[in-house]
């Protein structure tokens, strides 16, 4: 597939074989559609194909990187089980794919990021994350248990204990929280974040290309370990897509209220 026929996704060459990619939806804050949920699972393999290509950047257009998935994805995904079994793979796709490139990606993370965005951001080799960063994983406030990514990469960046705070009560972090805790490889002020991005990129792409992607995939192999873990949590997740909680998440987001999942039961008095 040529980058030329990406919907939501923008390509340029710099430098040094660095290809930056920007997530480009600035109207709904770069939330993933069904589209572009296909697209991040697939341009991994476009660009391991790419010999221009050495170094990938990859950020979000305006204000945010990706504010999660939109309503309508995840309504489509509620409506029948060939919709969720095309989501899953997906999103096993986005991670593995990422994970089995050799070529060393960073995420400019700047704003808002939530799941399938959040999963590229923390999939990628290097995070920088701008002082206004805000993530949270998300998938507790819609009534499903958390996936995407985060089972197999959190508790090896956080430790198991942060991890299990931040997934279960699904609190937002900013960036210089998630630097501290090891979430991100940099936490920078908004005006310098791509600035850094491309001076780390520089670093990399000048280096010894052999040496640099043998470290990424010998590194990577922590993860393939996880990977039991993380097809487990994908199924997890996925069988919540047919729960009332999620229905009652949905709505509770769609009303900018506090939801109320019914599968909660109250203590006898």
């Amino acid at each position: 597939m040529k980058y030329s026929e990406y919907q939501h996704l923008l390509f340029e060459r710099k430098d040094d074989g660095i290809l930056l990619i920007t997530i480009n939806r600035p109207e709904v804050l770069n939330a993933t559609n069904s589209r572009l949920h296909w697209e991040l699972s697939r341009v991994w393999l476009d660009i391991a194909d790419d010999d221009e290509a050495n170094v990938i950047v990859i950020t979000g257009a305006g204000r945010a990187f990706s504010a999660g998935g939109d309503l309508e994805m995840i309504k489509e995904m509620a409506s029948g089980a060939a919709n969720v079994g095309k989501a899953w793979k997906e999103a096993g796709d986005i991670v593995y794919n990422m994970i089995n490139l050799d070529k060393p990606i960073i995420s400019a993370i700047n704003g808002v990021a939530v799941g399938a965005g959040l999963a590229v951001a923390f999939m990628a080799d290097i995070s920088i994350a701008s002082e206004s960063m805000r993530i949270t994983d998300g998938h507790l406030r819609l009534g499903v248990a958390a996936g995407d990514h985060a089972v197999i990469v959190w508790p090896l960046l956080c430790g198991m204990a942060k991890a299990k705070y931040y997934l279960m009560t699904a609190d937002f972090i900013d960036g210089k929280e998630a630097e501290r805790i090891g979430l991100v490889s940099l936490c920078v002020p908004a005006d310098r974040l791509m600035d850094k991005a491309m001076e780390v990129a520089h670093k990399l792409a000048r280096g010894p290309q052999q040496a640099v992607r043998f470290t990424k995939r010998s590194l990577n192999n922590w993860l393939r370990v996880a990977g039991p873990a993380f097809d487990a949590s994908l199924a997890m997740e996925m069988m919540g897509f047919f729960s009332a909680d999620l229905k009652e998440g949905v709505a509770a987001l769609q009303e900018k209220r506090q939801p109320s999942f019914p599968g909660f039961v109250k203590p006898k008095s």
